[in-house]
């Protein structure tokens, strides 16, 4: 019988370097030079990134890094292709502990708020995590959280991956709004409103409903609130579907 062709049959380098037990520190006789691991590669390579973007990024240019040629770097890590996967794994980190005292809703708080500070220190990965890809374990591990937080709840495992997945969004689309708005890290909605009071200058008449909602906006002392506020309506949904399923 043929055996199935894996869906990563392309990136089976990147699924060995993501999921080895252990971490590679092998010192070749030739090569690189001691000290070097795949852990500082993706390290360097997050760096660049964080600084410049992921088009900067490139093996010669993280090579240099450490003062070592290309061809050296490619006995640790084969190309850009499965750096950028070790680099997505190393930038999102270790997801929150699921404080089992806590409640479900607390405990999805916390896990959009900081998967959302991810996305906002390091704004390259949300270009960066698009498409067919593999899944590191660091990665999979802020599902297993978010998964574990509604444990014990009415819903369903298809339910509580979809839930997974809009709060996943809602803090991609408030990230990725505060990446587009500006270069500047930090700036988000108070800049937005900026802008928007600008174009909306002499135009009231045409954007009536905007123009009020814009001026209540800027002179609100709440400004920012917009990933708080999406994130309270999306937990409070949930809670209404569970509190239904609860007492059905």
């Amino acid at each position: 019988m043929a055996r199935k062709k894996s869906l990563f049959g392309d990136r089976a380098r990147s699924i060995e370097l993501l999921w080895q037990k252990e971490p590679v520190r092998e010192r070749p006789q030739r090569g690189p030079k001691p000290g070097l691991s795949i852990e500082r590669i993706a390290e360097a390579g997050v760096s660049i990134a964080d600084a410049e973007g992921l088009t900067s990024v490139s093996m010669q240019r993280v090579a240099a890094t450490f003062g070592f040629t290309t061809m050296s770097l490619y006995r640790y890590v084969p190309s850009k292709t499965e750096l950028v996967d070790l680099m997505i794994d190393m930038a999102m980190g270790t997801a929150p502990a699921i404080d089992r005292t806590a409640g479900w809703r607390a405990n999805l708080e916390t896990w959009t708020g900081q998967v959302w500070e991810v996305f906002c220190t390091h704004p390259w990965v949300l270009g960066a995590t698009v498409g067919h890809r593999v899944i590191g374990p660091n990665e999979l591990g802020w599902m297993e959280s978010a998964l574990t937080a509604l444990e014990g709840t009415p819903l369903d495992g298809a339910e509580k991956m979809d839930a997974t997945l809009v709060l996943l969004g809602h803090a991609r689309n408030v990230a990725q709004q505060i990446s587009t708005t500006s270069t500047q890290q930090g700036t988000d909605e108070p800049l937005l409103l900026e802008a928007l009071t600008e174009i909306l200058r002499g135009r009231a008449d045409r954007y009536p409903a905007t123009t009020r909602a814009v001026h209540s906006a800027s002179a609100s002392p709440l400004q920012d609130q917009g990933f708080a506020f999406g994130l309270a309506r999306i937990l409070d949904g949930l809670g209404h579907l569970i509190g239904r399923r609860s007492y059905s």
